[in-house]
Parts: structure tokens; sequence; C-alpha cells
């Protein structure tokens, strides 16, 4: 089993930037860097959204058109960490944020974190 912990969610203003964070923690080490990895998210109500996934040596890049030009995916392997830089916020972007991990990096996500709530007010 893979542990992923996101962190740095909060409540902000319309325009305002977020990092969230999403640490993880493999029982062999050196698998993280071996994983691509996405950030979704799900507002209340709404079907869970992809947001951004960054492959395992981060040249392969992408973003739903919703957040394209204003959300940054990025991974350090060294920390086990991925990050979503989220500039330009709107009350849309409003939603519980998750971390999923594709150890296969085919486009089927294995591991969860629990989530980090994103609230943007207007």
């Amino acid at each position: 089993q893979v542990q992923l912990v996101e962190s740095g969610g909060g409540l902000v203003q319309a325009g305002d930037s977020l990092r969230l964070s999403c640490a993880a923690s493999t029982r062999t080490a050196g698998l993280f860097s071996s994983y691509a990895m996405g950030w979704f998210r799900q507002a209340p109500g709404k079907e869970r959204e992809f947001v951004a996934r960054i492959s395992q040596s981060a040249v392969i890049i992408r973003y739903a058109d919703s957040v394209k030009g204003r959300f940054t995916i990025s991974r350090d392997n060294a920390k086990n960490t991925v990050y979503l830089q989220m500039n330009s916020l709107k009350p849309e972007d409003t939603a519980v944020y998750y971390c999923a991990a594709d150890p296969s990096s085919a486009g089927s996500y294995k591991y969860w974190g629990q989530g980090t709530q994103v609230t943007v007010s207007s």
C-alpha cells in the first residue's frame, strides 16, 4: 500500500493562489519516481473531475481545460512529493482535491489520498 497525504488547502478569495502538496510514502524506497501522479477534485453533488497529470520523469504533463494556464503540476521525486500550484483561483475551483498515484503509468490510479478542501469565495 502507498499512503498519500494532501495538504495546503484552505479558504481564499477569488484571484488568490494556493499550492497543494501530496506527500507519498511507499513501502519500498524509490518507487515514487516510477509512478505517474495525478490531481483530481470533487465538488459537492458533482462527479470526480480530472485536474492534472504528470509522468514519472515530468516529461509528459496534461491539464483539464478548465484549469489550463492557471494551475501547474510538478513533482520532486527526491522528496516523494507532487505539487499543484493554483493561481487565479475562481469560485468554480471550490472542491476537495485529491492526489492519486498510477504505478503502471497507464492511466489507472491505484492509490488515493484523503483529500484537502479548497474553498474560493467571491
